[in-house]
């Protein structure tokens, strides 16, 4: 029986569930939220370094191209995230973000399958993906950056942003939700929601200058969200910046799960920029209709 690697989590309560993908002789661990497979619409995950095909710094589980040489290693991990994904998807059916930390948001058709992973993308400073699409996987890197996942089970329609702290600033989230309302009808209110793992509060300080952006995004909101360390610096709840997003754009609160699993706490399991530098990998949010 697989055993799987600790989890420094930041709550008493399981928010996401660990599992396993066991094929070739590789235990591949992946996370996922009860909650939007509860929805019945879509397939997820999200990636961890555990169980794939790279090495050295990327290893082992690693879908960012740009950040190894062998790019067989990478094409392997792809196919093996879209087996985990399951429903006969292949590699062709990935669609990937090419993320500037923009507020850009890309209408995703069955024109684009493969994109960033089969053949080269098309497309620059794209932060966020929106489609209606069945079996197309759209596609989030991230190591410590939000990645937040929108399903909208009354259209059938579905969205995954990046969202750093520039796109947590920019509300990137709330324009994906109303570029989904634009594309399909989408009303905040019908959906379900999850702010993927990413770097937590504790892990995440920022300087004055972000804070200061921070303030004039959330007004008398941000100082629930900002924590004064030394002078000059404060740490910043990006988890809660996203809850807020969502509320505000008109998602319910009891429609939205909030990870409680930080990238930087757990570098064993995960990529994280605070914990590695550029010596990394990237790991992936994964979301694609039935």
């Amino acid at each position: 029986m697989h055993r799987f690697h600790p989890i420094r989590r930041k709550g008493p309560h399981p928010v996401m569930r660990q599992q396993v993908y066991e094929a070739e002789g590789i235990a591949t661990e992946f996370l996922t939220f009860p909650s939007l497979n509860a929805t019945g619409i879509v397939d997820h995950f999200f990636s961890t370094r555990v169980g794939g095909h790279s090495t050295g710094d990327c290893a082992e589980m690693n879908f960012n191209f740009y950040r190894e040489a062998d790019a067989r290693a990478v094409a392997a991990n792809y196919r093996r995230a879209a087996a985990i994904l399951g429903g006969g998807r292949t590699s062709s059916d990935f669609v990937i973000t090419r993320q500037t930390h923009s507020d850009h948001i890309r209408r995703v058709t069955a024109a684009d399958r493969g994109q960033g992973v089969t053949r080269p993308a098309n497309y620059n400073a794209v932060d966020a993906l929106i489609t209606n699409v069945p079996g197309i996987i759209l596609t989030v890197y991230t190591a410590d950056c939000v990645p937040v996942y929108l399903v909208d089970p009354a259209h059938r329609a579905i969205g995954l942003a990046h969202s750093g702290w520039r796109g947590t600033v920019a509300k990137i989230t709330a324009k994906t939700l109303a570029a989904m309302h634009a594309a399909y009808g989408t009303n905040a209110a019908d959906c379900v929601c999850a702010i993927g793992p990413s770097i937590c509060r504790d892990c995440y300080e920022i300087s004055e200058d972000v804070a200061d952006a921070f303030r004039k995004a959330f007004g008398p909101a941000a100082k629930s969200l900002l924590t004064p360390t030394r002078p000059g610096h404060c740490l910043l709840d990006l988890w809660a910046a996203g809850r807020l997003i969502l509320e505000d754009a008109g998602v319910p609160s009891a429609a939205i799960a909030v990870t409680d699993i930080c990238t930087r706490c757990n570098p064993e399991l995960l990529f994280s920029h605070r914990a590695a530098g550029e010596r990394r990998g990237n790991c992936c949010a994964f979301l694609s209709l039935k």
